[in-house]
């Protein structure tokens, strides 16, 4: 009894670890190219608020479309006087071969309470040095 739970735990293992496979196919030519910044739009939804949308292609997708609106909202708040920012929301989406980023930004002179806070001086000084434009 003890090998036939042995063999089923090994076998769901397996089924489980082939499941997360995935048929060959051609990888996408973008695939680990440097990204290619497309574009930067930003909304000022209230005083303190702006929303920043992001397109680029190329890159790793997700995190290369994050930096990118960071870098772009940080550059913002700089622009309108402000020394913080928090991140409070970012809808990643893939249109055809550009990655389009989505996100929200609360915007302060001290430093806001969260987990995602940005020091824009900092964060624009980062994105410089790393090629991330800023607008």
């Amino acid at each position: 009894m003890a090998q036939r739970l042995s063999l089923l735990a090994t076998l769901g293992t397996a089924t489980a670890a082939l499941g997360a496979c995935t048929p060959g196919g051609e990888v996408p030519e973008e695939r680990g190219q440097a990204p290619v910044y497309e574009g930067v739009s930003t909304i000022q939804l209230d005083r303190d608020l702006v929303s920043v949308t992001v397109a680029l292609r190329g890159g790793d997708g997700g995190p290369d479309v994050e930096a990118y609106g960071r870098c772009a909202a940080a550059q913002y708040a700089l622009d309108q006087g402000f020394g913080f920012a928090r991140q409070v929301r970012t809808i990643v989406r893939k249109d055809g071969r550009t990655w389009v980023g989505d996100a929200v930004y609360l915007l302060s002179a001290e430093l806001p309470e969260g987990l995602r806070t940005i020091d824009v001086k900092a964060a624009v000084a980062d994105c410089a040095a790393l090629g991330i434009p800023t607008v």
